[in-house]
Formats: structure tokens, C-alpha cells, sequence
């Protein structure tokens, strides 16, 4: 086999292994070769019998088992979702595998059952196509397997809310069927405007669950949802005070009332400061 040749058809594919040039020679020769040519740092190996003419991990990372895609953190900086990057890629992938380091970068796979493998879509990134998880699924995973806190979920389902598919989300939802998850992310919704709780009722049992995850279980329950609130970040006060008049609704809400009263009381306090100033000026 020469060398310039089979450098130039091993870039054909973003990973290869000694199956896919088994036709080319014996598989002795192949993995002998193999080795050579990563010793001349002219391929990288990426673990045992699989190998790469690439240095991006992001482009390897759903190619190495499957089926599997990218998601977690590494699916919502994909998505322009968060401005943080993450330090290493998350793969959900069917079965355990330990974590491989390739190019100094970690990735992570996370095993789960066969029926939450879904979601996720083929995108063109190099050149080549990558599995990632849609928006929706991203947030999902990231819930599901706690791999970012709730307090941080919150905000970027909040700054996002306009890209995001609401369908998505409890069509995911009642599929993955977990109602701790259901609980936490119908609140969330809820609270930003979007009620699905008649979608997802069924779902929500007689225990209480902190929103948080990794925070104490303590804070003001929410019937509604069955969930302690320990977590809810609001963005001003004004947004504190609009909560505070929605949780005097009896479906844990804003209602259109409480949007009435709230916006009569500013325009009320609006006119009196209007018009003390006024008078001072006299």
C-alpha cells in the first residue's frame, strides 16, 4: 500500500477502523501499517482500531459509537443557546463506554435506554455529517442526565424562548415519560407564559420535587406541579412583583386580571409621582 494513497483515501472518512480498508489487505499488514503510519504522526489514533486523519474532536465525537449524538452543553453552544463553552463533549450513546481524551479534549459518553435516543439530527460540520440534538433535546438531555444545573436551564430556556417549539418539547416530553423531568420543565414553562398543564397532568404525581436539583428541597411549594420552588431566578424587580401578583392566581399563573391590576397600580403610582413632582416645582 503506498503511503501517499492511502493517506489521501483515509480522508475519505472522518474515522476509520481496520474494517474499513480490510479489502485492501490482510488484517495482520493492516494493523502493522496502521501503526506506522501513526508513529510517522501522519494518522491519530483515537483508541484501539479506530483512527482519524482529523484533530476535531467535535467532528469524531457521534462517529464513535453507534447510534449515539452530541448533545448536553456541547448541543446548546452548537445552538447559540449559552455563551459558555463547555470543556468537553457530551454523546448520549445506548450502552457504557469509558470516556476517551483525544486532542486534550474529553468526551463524555452518557449510557441510557434505547427509547431516548432520539431527537437529534444530521448536520454538515467540516465537511462531513455530525449527529446533534435539536434545541429541544439539548435542554432535555441536560435536564435528564443533570449535567448543568436547573437554575442555569431556566435562564436559557427564558432567553430563548421565541426559538424554541413548545410541541417539541411535550411531544419529548411524554415520550421520555420521566416525571420528575415533566414536573420541573412544565413549571418552568409555566411560569414563562406557556401552560401545558393539561397536556401533561397525567404525569404529575403527589410528591414534591425541589426545581433544583443540586439545591436543598426548601422554598415555596407549588401545587400545580408538585415542586419546591428553591431556584427560580428573576431577571428585575418588576419580575418579582408580577409573580408575586400571579401566585394569587389559583393556577399558579399570570393571569389576564392579575396583567390588569398589576399595570393599573404602576400607571396609579406613575401619575401621583408625575404630579408630586409637579407641585414641587411650584
Amino acid at each position: 500500500m503506498r503511503t501517499l494513497e492511502s493517506i489521501e483515501y483515509f480522508k475519505k472518512f472522518p474515522v476509520f477502523s481496520t474494517k474499513t480498508i480490510s479489502a485492501r489487505a490482510s488484517r495482520g499488514y493492516i494493523n502493522l501499517y496502521l501503526h506506522r503510519l501513526e508513529k510517522k504522526h501522519l494518522i491519530e489514533r483515537i483508541e484501539k482500531n479506530l483512527y482519524t486523519n482529523y484533530k476535531a474532536p467535535f467532528l469524531l465525537a457521534s462517529r464513535i459509537v453507534w447510534p449515539s449524538y452530541i448533545s448536553c452543553w456541547s448541543g446548546l453552544k452548537f445552538h447559540n443557546l449559552t455563551e459558555q463553552v463547555p470543556n468537553a463533549i457530551f454523546v448520549i450513546i445506548p450502552r457504557y463506554k469509558k470516556t476517551i481524551i483525544f486532542q486534550n479534549t474529553s468526551i463524555y459518553f452518557i449510557a441510557t435506554k434505547s427509547k431516548n435516543i432520539f431527537g437529534y439530527e444530521k448536520v454538515i460540520y467540516k465537511g462531513f455529517e455530525i449527529f446533534i440534538a435539536d434545541k429541544e433535546k439539548a435542554i432535555i438531555d441536560s435536564a435528564l442526565f443533570k449535567k448543568a444545573s436547573f437554575s442555569e436551564l431556566q435562564e436559557i430556556i427564558s432567553h430563548n424562548l421565541k426559538q424554541l417549539s413548545i410541541k417539541k418539547f411535550l411531544k419529548y416530553l411524554k415520550k421520555i415519560g420521566n416525571k420528575s423531568l415533566i414536573k420541573r420543565l412544565g413549571y418552568v414553562l409555566d411560569i414563562l407564559g406557556k401552560d401545558c398543564n393539561k397536556e401533561l397532568k397525567k404525569y404529575v404525581d403527589k410528591v414534591y420535587i425541589p426545581l433544583d436539583y443540586a439545591k436543598k428541597k426548601s422554598g415555596i411549594k407549588n401545587k400545580k406541579w408538585m415542586i419546591v420552588k428553591n431556584a427560580w431566578k428573576r431577571r428585575n424587580n418588576k419580575d418579582c412583583e408580577r409573580e408575586k401578583w400571579a401566585g394569587k392566581n389559583s393556577r399558579g399563573r399570570l393571569s389576564s386580571w392579575a396583567t390588569f391590576i398589576y399595570y393599573t397600580r404602576e400607571l396609579k403610582r406613575a401619575y401621583f409621582q408625575g404630579r408630586n413632582s409637579f407641585i414641587q416645582a411650584l
